[in-house]
């Protein structure tokens, strides 16, 4: 009887009523002596599985003694564990091809198109600055909101005695922090500028060596601008005023940075014009240098009365480090980018 999924096979036995002896036939020793057994009409499927009834795949067990016995004049025999590819055929013309080598990668298919250009607002490392830089103001002003509130009330107003100064080490700390922020948004800004304005392509690899070397120029112009005025406010009137005149330029610049954080957003993720925006820092620029102005008159001229001398002070120790920050920048941007 055939059936489809294992094959039985039955030969005729004779049985003679003395002798109830079975004659079945020897076990198949071959795959060939298996299909002889089947029918003729006995589907693959059917010769499989009469195979695989009549034999167990057993494991390998190879010798591990070594083969001594070879032929005269021969080599020893390979071992069939070792399996080398002859040199001939492990290197080819076709070796060094890619297609070659499944686990190197092959390289573009097609035509490559033109690169996405660089925007600030896909730029997860300046979006990482800008909300940490977020997260310090808030921190400073949550700690230091007293100090900037009475810094903010006493500003306008005059004394009648020269007051002492009287910051703490922390307040100084956080309010040089707010000076980086700002020297750090300022950089952004001419750097919207110079790409929108001036030039799209520099020589630079990457965006970020333009910004840090615009953050560097920014911070050396405040730190030229308080040397100077360090220098020359020693030399002219006592420390005591100094040192609060500089307390007050510290508190003005730190605003300066806080004032310009909604600027950088618009510019960075809402597409602001960029004419709105130079009117913007045009203003924030002509109100901090106003009340620059302001406190130089009420420190250290109010009561001598020099209009023309605060004029000659104002102008070398303000305005002319300003102009020159503004065309060391130009310059700088000028150099770096990419004439066609």
């Amino acid at each position: 009887m055939l059936q489809q999924d294992s094959i039985y096979s039955h030969t005729s036995s004779s049985v003679t009523a003395s002798d109830s002896t079975i004659h079945r036939p020897a076990k198949p020793q071959t795959p060939y002596q298996v299909l002889r057994l089947l029918p003729k009409d006995a589907t693959p499927a059917q010769q499989d599985s009469a195979i695989q009834a009549w034999f167990e795949p057993g494991e390998i067990h190879y010798s591990e003694q070594p083969d001594t016995l070879h032929l005269p004049g021969h080599e020893v025999a390979r071992d069939p564990k070792q399996v080398n590819i002859p040199q001939y055929y492990r290197e080819n013309f076709f070796s060094a091809d890619s297609l070659y080598h499944p686990e190197l990668e092959g390289g573009r298919v097609g035509v490559a198109g033109d690169p996405i250009p660089y925007a600030i607002h896909n730029d997860n490392i300046v979006t990482g600055l800008l909300i940490g830089s977020f997260l310090v103001i808030m921190l400073a002003l949550s700690r230091i909101s007293s100090f900037l509130l009475h810094q903010a009330k006493n500003f306008f107003y005059v004394p009648k005695v020269e007051q002492d100064f009287s910051e703490t080490g922390s307040e100084i700390r956080l309010q040089l922090v707010f000076l980086l922020i700002t020297c750090l948004y300022y950089a952004l800004l001419f750097y919207f500028f110079a790409t929108r304005k001036i030039a799209d392509t520099f020589i630079l690899s990457s965006e970020y060596s333009l910004l840090v070397i615009f953050a560097f120029m920014l911070l050396g112009y405040f730190g030229l601008k308080a040397l100077l005025y360090t220098v020359v406010n020693n030399i002219f009137f006592n420390r005591k005023k100094n040192l609060h005149f500089l307390g007050n330029l510290l508190f003005i610049t730190s605003m300066e940075g806080v004032l310009l954080f909604p600027l950088v957003l618009l510019l960075a993720y809402f597409q602001f014009s960029m004419q709105n925006a130079i009117n913007y820092c045009i203003f924030i620029l002509s109100l901090a240098k106003i009340l620059t102005f302001y406190k130089t008159y009420i420190i250290f001229f109010k009561q001598k009365g020099l209009f023309l001398q605060i004029i000659l002070y104002f102008c070398a120790l303000e305005m002319i480090p300003l102009v020159m920050l503004w065309g060391g920048l130009l310059g700088v941007t000028s150099i770096l980018k990419v004439n066609y």
